[in-house]
């Protein structure tokens, strides 16, 4: 089962550029959660599945602290849901800059990742044993 917050929609402070951390600008920010239980499916009860306005609480706390990159941003948002909600198997994540300062025209530029608990957990572990 997934659990989808779609377009939520943030005023941060994110950028390699140091304007970009004193004006700020807003991000686009989509999640799909996929969860290991479908118990939600047969009990109206809201511990059998992950509670979204939890989630945005997260996600909201993490696009507060300014950071360079939104890789960064990225990492922060699933090492906090992966550590606070057990029941997320997987994420599928993407933020995305409006109106990035480089000169284009676009709607937006960013970053979308897709990563398992399993796979995240290893990486954090090799990361940390290399530092």
């Amino acid at each position: 089962m997934w659990i989808v917050l779609n377009n939520l929609r943030f005023y941060s402070y994110h950028g390699v550029l140091p304007q970009e951390s004193i004006v700020g600008g807003y991000y686009t920010v989509n999640l799909r959660l996929g969860i290991s239980s479908n118990e939600a499916l047969h009990k109206d009860d809201i511990d059998c599945t992950v509670n979204y306005a939890e989630v945005f609480e997260a996600v909201k706390a993490e696009m507060q602290i300014p950071s360079k990159l939104i890789e960064r941003v990225c990492g922060r948002i699933i090492s906090r849901l992966f550590a606070s909600f057990p029941l997320i198997d997987c994420i599928e994540l993407s933020v995305v800059k409006e109106n990035p300062p480089m000169g284009a025209e676009t709607s937006g530029c960013g970053v979308e990742v897709s990563i398992s608990r399993s796979n995240w957990e290893n990486e954090c572990f090799v990361n940390e044993k290399e530092e």
